[in-house]
């Protein structure tokens, strides 16, 4: 069982590895403001992607408010990215392959720019890749999880199939054991019979001799009397 879910993992792995991750800066019009920010594409499902995203953001950044699906942080402060308190603004959308993930980081003095600030630029762009890499980090284990589920259903099954087929085995090898003895007992009764009926041949003879035996012995008593009338 151990193989088999060894061989699940390293499948999943593989599949996870051949994951897409890719990070581009784009401009984003949120209400009719255009803003400059990153881009990261998943191929995980929008419902999935929204719910952690917006958890991760909590943890790392501080208080998510979410308004009309646009996630906004105010003075985070991420300290990967700068040590000074930014803005975060965030809205995660469906895409044909799976979902994105588009925000936008203020500075204050500006917003964080591939050209303008290269190194916090690196830095948003490796934490955006830390939360891809959660997110197939977390669908890995739920296929796992659903796997291990499987292969447990699996196992009852097979052992219910497997305790099935030894419950009629034993009702095959009980029946044959009632056919012997059934067997053996018709045998018996067939010579209980046989005894029977020469019992019954001898107790004919028997009742053959007796009556001849009451007949002769009527005779004697009939000839005595006889000898006692002739005695005057």
């Amino acid at each position: 069982m151990r193989g088999i879910i060894l061989a699940m993992l390293l499948m999943l792995t593989g599949v996870c590895q051949a994951q897409v991750v890719q990070v581009v800066e784009k401009e984003q019009d949120l209400h009719g403001v255009i803003r400059r920010g990153q881009q990261l594409s998943v191929e995980i499902d929008p419902k999935t992607v929204e719910k952690s995203w917006k958890d991760y953001l909590g943890k790392k950044a501080g208080k998510v408010k979410s308004s009309k699906g646009v996630y906004t942080v105010e003075s985070a402060v991420i300290d990967t990215i700068s040590n000074a308190p930014m803005r975060v603004v965030s809205v995660v959308s469906s895409s044909a392959q799976g979902s994105t993930v588009w925000w936008s980081l203020d500075m204050g003095v500006a917003y964080i720019d591939k050209d303008a600030t290269p190194t916090e630029y690196a830095a948003s762009e490796r934490f955006l890749r830390g939360f891809a890499r959660k997110l197939y980090r977390d669908d890995v284990l739920r296929q796992i999880n659903e796997a291990e589920d499987v292969l447990r259903a699996t196992k009852s099954e097979q052992d219910r199939v497997v305790k099935e087929a030894n419950s009629i085995q034993q009702s095959i090898d009980k029946n044959r054991q009632r056919r012997k003895d059934l067997e053996a007992e018709l045998v018996r009764n067939a010579e209980d019979l046989k005894q029977l009926e020469l019992n019954v041949e001898h107790n004919t003879k028997q009742q053959e001799i007796s009556r001849q035996q009451v007949q002769d012995m009527e005779k004697s008593v009939e000839a005595v009397r006889a000898k006692l009338k002739d005695i005057k």
